[in-house]
Order: C-alpha cells, then structure tokens, then sequence
C-alpha cells in the first residue's frame, strides 16, 4: 500500500464520513453504517473494502457480519502526513508572499 492509495482512500467523502462514524460509535458493521449514510449497505461495504486494502480500517467477525474498527495507527500516520505536507506548503507561501512584498516595494521606489 502506497500513500497515493491512502490519500485516495480518505479524498472520497463517503469514506471520510464512514471513517467519523466508526470513530464516533467505537465500530460498526456495514449495516449500521448505511443506515447513517445516504447510501446503499453495498456501496458501505464496497467502501468499508477500500479502507481496509489500505489498511485505515480493521475487520473482525462479529456473527453474520464484520465489525470494523479504525486502526489508529494508520490513521495517526496518515493525519502525521498531512500536518507535514500543510507545513511545507505554508512555508512556500510564505516565500510568495515575500518576494511579492519584495517586487512591490522594488516597484513603489
């Protein structure tokens, strides 16, 4: 698993709700999650497929159905990856921002 897979994972937001979900509720089967979400039990466990591929969600049987858990692990790491990537951006607009300030007062003098 590749972090692109991870990204991709979490940029749909049905996954990212079904994510705060099982986070909010401790877990949750197929079946609960679709009937908090606007779509089909199908799609929540096509969904709920995508996320433990990459490894943010953890099955366990529990009866006729999986309970999935989010690994906080996973979740941490890929959270880590994108307070860093927010960081390096900030830092390059930031050097924007300078040397706009920088062509501006070159211009007014």
């Amino acid at each position: 698993m590749t972090d692109d897979e991870i990204w991709s994972a979490i940029g749909d937001p049905t996954r990212r709700r079904m994510l705060d979900l099982l986070l909010t509720h401790g877990g949750g089967t197929a079946t609960s999650l679709a009937q908090q979400l606007p779509v089909t039990r199908q799609a929540v466990a096509k969904h709920l497929g995508v996320l433990d591929r990459v490894g943010l969600v953890q099955g366990a049987q529990s009866g006729r159905e999986k309970r999935y858990f989010v690994d906080d692990a996973q979740l941490a790491r890929a959270a880590a990856q994108l307070s860093s990537v927010g960081a390096a951006w900030d830092a390059r607009l930031q050097r924007i921002k300078r040397i706009a300030e920088s062509i501006q007062r070159t211009q007014q003098d």
